[in-house]
């Protein structure tokens, strides 16, 4: 049986700038791929294949890379916002303008990074019979994140937005991955923005409504900003993500003899890397680009057709 799924992909990507000025955030490269690219390759995975994909900023860039999602094994549906409608309005824009979901659908943020076992959390979901199952993630750094407290059932009592230490009463945090039954389309409201965290979810915990917290096993990073970019390509070549990273070094980079590089890195289709040069500890060179001669690369991300090099000094004279 196919499952139905919807990815918001709407974001600007405001703390990864300059990155998204003219990238969709969800188009921005982990390991030569889009990171939405990861999202589609789990929906796939775990039996997801009609999926949404709501836009707003830039929105022309992900049909022209993605196209009707043959390479994935999904079919896409895209969904424009003309205006901001916040992360549940874009969804039940999506819903309404592709295929209704007619049982229990996904909802993923397309900017996030995850290996989530979504058939465990869908079991989870059918077994307690929820309205809403809210993915959730153990996180270190609480005050990072909306954090979700759940009561010992797993029923979601409450929602604390970015926490100060005085109110962390709870170390699980919001991962934008949904399990949601159909009918929670009646209950987003289509007259203005509405948001999932802020304005949906607690209103139908207030209710009493069935809205229950999974806690997943398994990795998720929120790409948020540069240094979340940098440590989700990291964790990646060091084995911490249960997702295809591909080959590390490709067939057609060319790497010179004296260079070194160690475990840690990954080279690109096309890419140059020059005498002496040094990538490691997290070093990606995008494809065709070219590291040139005794540059040393570490934690960095050099995207593709780009170039570094180390200049030789001016030499000053008389005329």
């Amino acid at each position: 049986m196919s499952l139905s799924a919807i990815i918001m992909a709407g974001g600007e990507g405001s703390r990864l700038r300059p990155l998204t000025c003219d990238t969709p955030k969800p188009m921005v490269p982990v390991l030569g791929r889009p990171v939405l690219a990861y999202a589609l390759m789990l929906l796939h995975q775990h039996g997801f294949h009609e999926v949404g994909v709501t836009l707003q900023y830039l929105p022309e860039r992900i049909p022209r890379a993605f196209g009707a999602g043959e390479r994935y094994g999904v079919r896409l549906h895209y969904c424009r916002e003309r205006e901001p409608l916040g992360t549940a309005g874009g969804v039940l824009r999506a819903a309404a303008g592709a295929r209704r979901p007619e049982e229990t659908f996904a909802v993923l943020s397309g900017d996030a990074l995850t290996d989530c076992d979504l058939t465990a959390a869908l079991r989870f979901h059918r077994e307690k019979r929820a309205l809403a199952t809210l993915v959730l993630a153990r996180v270190r750094e609480p005050l990072a994140y909306g954090m979700v407290v759940t009561d010992g059932e797993g029923r979601v009592r409450r929602f604390i937005e970015k926490p100060g230490w005085g109110e962390v009463y709870a170390d699980t945090a919001n991962t934008g991955i949904y399990l949601l039954e159909p009918e929670i389309l009646r209950e987003i409201r289509p007259d203005g923005p509405c948001d999932f965290g802020r304005d949906l979810f607690p209103r139908l915990v207030a209710q009493g409504r069935e809205v229950f917290g999974y806690v997943m096993d398994g990795y998720w990073c929120d790409i948020g900003d540069q240094a979340a970019y940098v440590r989700a390509q990291a964790d990646m070549l060091a084995g911490r993500v249960r997702l295809d990273a591909g080959v590390r070094i490709a067939e057609t980079a060319q790497i010179a003899d004296s260079a070194q590089l160690d475990s840690l890195c990954w080279v690109g289709a096309g890419a140059i890397v020059g005498a002496n040069a040094q990538l490691s500890d997290g070093a990606i060179v995008g494809a065709g680009a070219i590291v040139g001669a005794n540059v040393r690369m570490a934690r960095s991300v050099l995207w593709e057709l780009s170039l570094i090099h180390i200049s030789e000094p001016t030499r000053l004279g008389m005329i």
